[in-house]
């Protein structure tokens, strides 16, 4: 009997790697996909002695290219294996504005528009039972969305890293929302979690301020497998059955009008499809 398959990106990473050897102990085939296959690749090795599961696999991606997003959602669609689990859990957040090789501003890219093709690209992959979770932070609170500077500045104005941040994880919020009403039908359920502030080098600002901030929050940072437990039990548990939710502790969280009838989401939508149009 052939395994259910899961892709997990950012696998390699803190949290990554705890939703990895979560998914592998459950039985998965997993697809680790990451940017660093080298790094990524004595991380897997370790997995399968810790899990006793041979079936993990590396393969590349890099979300700062829509190409890469593109060829690795392709490789899966000419395999045709069925995709029970998919994982966005990567992420990033810049020290400076950076702009990738389709004008889009690099922190959008990787936690948004790339994870938004990527998921897209594998919905026929997809049906009844399968899940899609996405790894949202607190920080969509704060987020806006002005267009067309969200996509190519990340912001209006100068670089400032925790807003344009936040702007990427409240579209991923309405991106899971939206395409969660979509695909409901099809038995597919997508959910949002938020991991909490976790202790990993996103966290990190390369600041003056890092020993204050770390003496604050600290109380407040969680392990990678503490920030991860939301994510693992909407892959694997009964949580996961539910759709269009944002997760916070292991249970949902009511979100407001403001969110599940955004005014922007559409747009939001129609702008990203247009971007992504090349690639489908």
């Amino acid at each position: 009997m052939e395994k259910k398959l899961a892709v997990i990106t950012g696998a390699d990473g803190g949290m990554g790697m705890e939703i990895t050897r979560a998914v592998a102990s459950a039985g998965y085939r997993v697809i680790m996909a990451c940017l660093n296959v080298r790094e990524a690749e004595g991380k897997r090795r370790m997995l399968v002695e810790e899990t006793e599961n041979a079936d993990i696999e590396v393969r590349a991606i890099d979300l700062a290219s829509l190409a890469s997003v593109a060829a690795f959602a392709d490789k899966l669609l000419e395999e045709g294996h069925r995709l029970t689990l998919l994982m966005n859990n990567a992420g990033t957040m810049e020290t400076g504005r950076h702009h990738t090789v389709d004008g889009l501003e690099r922190t959008v890219s990787v936690n948004y528009v790339g994870p938004y093709l990527l998921t897209r690209k594998l919905l026929p992959l997809m049906g009844e039972g399968s899940r899609v979770v996405n790894m949202v932070s607190c920080t969509y609170a704060i987020g806006t969305l002005d267009f067309p500077d969200f996509f190519e500045q990340g912001r209006k104005g100068g670089f400032w890293r925790i807003p344009i941040y936040s702007n990427t994880k409240l579209a991923l919020t309405l991106f899971t929302i939206e395409l969660a009403r979509r695909v409901k039908e099809r038995g597919i359920v997508v959910n949002a979690a938020d991991p909490g502030i976790v202790s990993t080098d996103i966290i990190t600002m390369h600041a003056w301020f890092d020993p204050l901030t770390d003496i604050f929050f600290r109380p407040f940072i969680r392990t990678p497998r503490q920030g991860a437990a939301t994510a693992i039990g909407l892959l694997l548990e009964e949580a996961g059955k539910r759709t269009g939710t944002l997760n916070v502790s292991g249970h949902p969280k009511a979100l407001s009008e403001k969110y599940l009838h955004h005014p922007q989401a559409k747009e939001l939508w129609e702008r990203t499809e247009q971007i992504v149009a090349k690639w489908m």
